[in-house]
């Protein structure tokens, strides 16, 4: 185990609109593993979940099937050792843990896509991207891997990319989220508002 304590690429407490219609939060360490498997193995069927799409696994992570024959396990934090030791790794099976590699965020509320949207070319409507969609795409100029992950009935979007880009895009999507109400601490902002 190393012994590198890593940190986010953000290093803020979750941001708010007074009226709760757009909220925005670090996500860096949430648990993230990468596992390829080809069609016909033990954790292809045990992760069954089609491309696109995503579900939450008896263990509550979220499954999603990132790509064809290749899923992204998100979980709590810390779980990461534990969510890979589940996976069976008979055949042809790769298992990674890119938590570090990965900055996270979860931008959630009504007006959550409405900002996206001025950011990005992406149709974030309910009819294209429902409630457990998964897809990736460039927002701000970075790119994305986007769930649909609602939360309590509301609309929800986990939005990772290289840790690389996570300070810059959360900025991006801050000041995206100023429009509605949304106050950004000094020297977050992306234009000097």
């Amino acid at each position: 185990m190393s012994e590198i304590t890593m940190k986010s690429p953000v290093d803020l407490d979750p941001l708010s609109a007074s009226d709760g219609n757009v909220t925005l939060e670090d996500a860096y360490a949430t648990s993230k593993i990468q596992v390829r498997a080809g069609a016909g193995t033990i954790a292809a069927a045990l992760l069954s979940v089609s491309y696109g799409s995503s579900t939450r696994n008896d263990a509550g992570d979220l499954v999603c099937g990132s790509r064809p024959d290749e899923w992204t396990i998100y979980g709590d934090p810390g779980r990461a050792d534990t969510i890979a030791a589940s996976v069976p790794t008979e055949g042809f099976v790769t298992v990674i843990d890119i938590t570090h590699g990965r900055a996270m965020l979860r931008i959630s509320g009504s007006n959550a896509a409405s900002a996206l949207q001025k950011i990005c070319n992406l149709d974030l409507s309910d009819e294209l991207t429902p409630n457990g969609a998964v897809f990736s795409g460039s927002l701000g100029g970075v790119s994305c891997d986007w769930v649909r992950d609602d939360q309590s009935g509301e609309t929800s979007f986990l939005i990772s990319c290289e840790r690389s880009f996570g300070k810059f895009l959360f900025i991006a999507v801050a000041d995206a989220c100023i429009e509605f109400g949304l106050h950004v601490p000094a020297g977050w902002e992306l234009h000097g508002h």
